[in-house]
């Protein structure tokens, strides 16, 4: 063997030695970005060094972190934890950075430097290093991230990851199986022993004799009765296995006619008026031949059901109103225009831009159309069958509508909720095919139930005091249909959730019988998702409801709604008037009536219809909020639902404007009211010696209604809150499109010396 001698340094360094201890020299330490993940919930793919934009215009506001893909969300880590990006509302089972799959509408990867856009889908091949990804939301968020310095095969890896994980093939594979599955067993020690499961959930599901024979009794509606004919599904796949009937149809003539309608589904009893008369919804009878002695026998039934033997009338929907391709189209052009198009470029013909996308037109007629099925049902005592091909669209909205302008009840909270579940979750509407969770069919995608909540919002806005909840509550609701970890906006029909809960219990070893309410809630538990404290921006401070307080000759009182002052309200609405139109009398007219001449008041009118005398004896008299409201038409009264399609455009934010100041001050003073109720309570019920006067602070913070509390002098200074026209929300963070300067004024100088032009050659002429 040989050894090998070590070799000298050629080189000696004269400098003094280099400081090794980094702990006490410069470096910082390093932050460790970690997601957080719910039960159940795993880390796909990640990439580091990912640039979050914030601003077109600049890079100096950006976020740097680490993006990262879940099977449930993505998510988005910023390395600098204070950043200017935060919501009012916080939510419990996402971040303020975070997007769940099924809210991904589009996935677009971007090459700058080859100047290449691909629109990825499912295990489809990137063959380009992406510099930028660009995710266009459901919710209308669009979220853009910067790939400059990350790696081009993590970047690549991670655009990938989301675009599959987008696009489940399989129902059983949104998140949500995974994640009640596990809640489910990891809270077990939580419930107690023998409490009744649903005991936590004020909203009733409709899915038990049970709740529909309160329905019944809370109604007056003494001739129809529970009917259970389609338990196990035995008779129509998409109907309920629990529906309310005519106590004189019997299970075996309905068992026989069921054949005859479309997916054999029967007429279904929706609610009953005061007067007796009833709403009721049905598809259409398949067999021509079949068509007039079905209709005798379930008019004739309907007919038996009220108290004066009132005629029943039908409305055909699918001639009536814009079809479900309508409404998608509707949709898809507003969303350009508030959300994708830029503003400098659009907003001289912005108002013509959203005229023309029909999106309003389409609100207009839907609430035109339930008024005057309204005064079908009130004005004239007659009993209505809304009829629409197969039953789970159109009427879901009408049906809903109608019973909101009527009845008192639905307008309150947990009465909205319980109309929702009932008239459009048990009823069968097609969520999983309207919201398109699988991205599997587009042509059946359709926004009908956000289509509602808009109409509800124009309602609200016209009669603010008549609604428990808030603007902010409807859009929670709308956002809640893309978090797919409830059982409300998932299927398509009772009959599909059971099958599949029935094996996701089987797969998850939940035993035989548990309640699928405690397994796979529903969405109405909003402890769920939001504090105590943020689930108070859903109550309205100006709310006049049944057991609302209100002062009367200086004592506190209970308001009450007695059945005779609600029947006196409870005036119908002509069919004549629509958007304030005058057209034939007592008709359920079609589509063309919505180009009719517009009126702007109800005076009286020569050879004026009882519907139209009826309409302006309405709008003549104070409104009762507790008693019918009829909205308003007229295009003037009808406006873009600015929360939901603006709350995240940047150059649409108002700064310290919009609605929420007046909620805010509102807020308090019904704080403060309370407070002093409070108070007073107290105090009357001290005797001599019971100790101590009460705390002037009222009650404690966590027990009030209101989101923004009186201020007291005994607190302590609180920075003041800065609020925008997006509150709860914050479109920080959401693409920027170009500047906020707006059209030139160049451009309307230009136009106007056009006009004047033309005004002083009309003159001349």
């Amino acid at each position: 063997m040989f050894s090998v001698k070590p070799m000298k340094p050629t080189f000696k360094s004269y400098l003094p030695p280099v400081q090794t201890d980094v702990k006490k020299t410069f470096e910082p330490p390093i932050k460790k970005l970690e997601p957080k993940l719910l039960q159940g919930e795993i880390v796909v793919n990640e990439v580091n060094f990912v640039r979050k934009c914030i601003s077109a215009e600049s890079s100096q506001d950006d976020l740097w972190g680490k993006l990262i893909c879940t099977n449930f969300k993505v998510s988005f880590i910023p390395q600098d934890a204070s950043s200017k990006q935060k919501s009012q509302l916080s939510h419990l089972l996402l971040g303020d950075h975070d997007i769940p799959l099924t809210c991904l509408e589009q996935v677009v990867t971007v090459n700058d430097t080859k100047g290449k856009k691909k629109v990825l889908g499912s295990n489809q091949k990137l063959k380009f290093n992406p510099t930028e990804l660009i995710l266009y939301c459901k919710d209308l968020r669009i979220i853009r991230f910067c790939f400059g310095e990350a790696g081009p095969e993590g970047a690549k890896k991670v655009c990938l990851a989301i675009a599959h994980y987008s696009h489940p093939a399989d129902l059983q594979l949104l998140f949500g199986f995974e994640y009640q599955g596990r809640r489910y067993h990891e809270s077990k020690g939580e419930r107690v022993n023998g409490s009744t499961p649903r005991e936590g959930l004020r909203t009733p599901i409709f899915d038990r004799p049970s709740d529909l024979d309160r329905e019944i009794k809370r109604t007056g509606a003494s001739e129809w009765r529970v009917c259970s004919i389609n338990e196990g599904f035995a008779i129509s796949q998409s109907l309920p296995e629990y529906i309310v009937v005519p106590v004189s149809l019997a299970d075996e003539d309905l068992k026989k006619y069921s054949v005859f309608f479309t997916d054999q589904r029967i007429p279904l009893w929706c609610w009953n008026h005061p007067n007796g008369s009833a709403l009721v919804r049905m598809a259409v009878i398949s067999d021509p031949l079949q068509q007039r002695r079905i209709d005798q026998k379930v008019f004739t039934a309907i007919t038996k059901s009220h108290p004066q033997r009132s005629e029943v009338l039908r409305s055909d929907l699918d001639k009536c109103l814009p079809n479900i391709q309508d409404i998608q189209s509707g949709f898809v052009k507003v969303r350009q225009i508030c959300v994708i198009d830029h503003f400098e470029e659009s907003d001289e013909r912005w108002f013509s831009s959203i005229e023309n996308s029909r999106w309003l037109e389409y609100v207009r007629a839907f609430l035109k159309h339930s008024a005057e099925i309204v005064y079908q049902l009130d004005g004239k005592n007659a009993s209505v069958i809304l009829q629409e091909e197969e039953d789970r669209d159109l009427n879901c909205v009408v049906s809903s509508l109608v019973q909101l302008m009527l009845d008192p009840h639905y307008r309150s909270l947990v009465g909205f909720q319980s109309l929702v579940q009932k008239e459009w979750v048990m009823a069968g509407h097609r969520f999983l095919d309207r919201c398109n969770h699988l991205k599997k069919n587009d042509k059946d995608e359709s926004p009908l139930f956000l289509l509602f909540l808009d109409c509800v919002s124009q309602m609200m806005s016209q009669y603010p005091a008549a609604f428990e909840f808030t603007e902010s509550y409807l859009t929670v609701l709308s956002d809640s249909m893309w978090i797919p970890l409830f059982s409300t906006f998932l299927f398509n029909s009772s009959k599909q959730q059971a099958k599949h809960l029935m094996d996701f219990a089987k797969n998850k070893a939940i035993p035989h019988g548990e309640d699928q309410v405690v397994y796979f809630p529903p969405v109405w538990d909003w402890s769920q998702q939001f504090s105590p404290k943020d689930q108070t921006l859903f109550n309205n401070p100006m709310y006049v409801g049944k057991g609302a307080a209100c002062v009367q000759n200086g004592e506190v009182k209970t308001f009450r709604r007695t059945k005779k002052a609600y029947s006196h309200t409870l005036r119908g609405m002509p069919a004549s008037l629509r958007n304030g139109t005058k057209v034939g009398e007592d008709t359920l007219t079609r589509r063309g009536s919505l180009v009719s001449e517009l009126r702007s008041d109800f005076s009286p009118v020569k050879d004026e219809s009882p519907s139209e005398r009826f309409f302006r004896d309405w709008f003549s008299r104070p409104t009762d909020q507790q008693g019918l409201l009829i909205p308003l038409l007229v295009p003037s009264h009808l406006a873009l639902w600015k929360l939901y399609f603006l709350r995240w455009v940047p150059e649409a934010c108002i700064p310290k404007g919009g609605p929420v100041t007046a909620y805010r001050k509102l807020s308090q003073l019904v704080d403060e009211i309370e407070i002093l109720q409070n108070r007073l309570r107290q105090y009357k019920g001290r005797g001599p010696g019971n100790g101590p006067l009460p705390s002037p602070s009222g009650p404690l913070s966590d027990q009030r209604r209101m989101y923004f509390k009186a201020s007291s002098p005994h607190d302590p200074p609180s920075p003041s809150d800065v609020l925008t026209s997006s509150f709860p929300f914050s479109p920080t963070g959401n693409l920027c499109r170009g500047g906020n300067h707006g059209t030139p004024i160049s451009k309307f100088l230009n136009g106007a010396r056009i006009w004047l032009s033309t005004e002083t050659l009309n003159d001349t002429v």
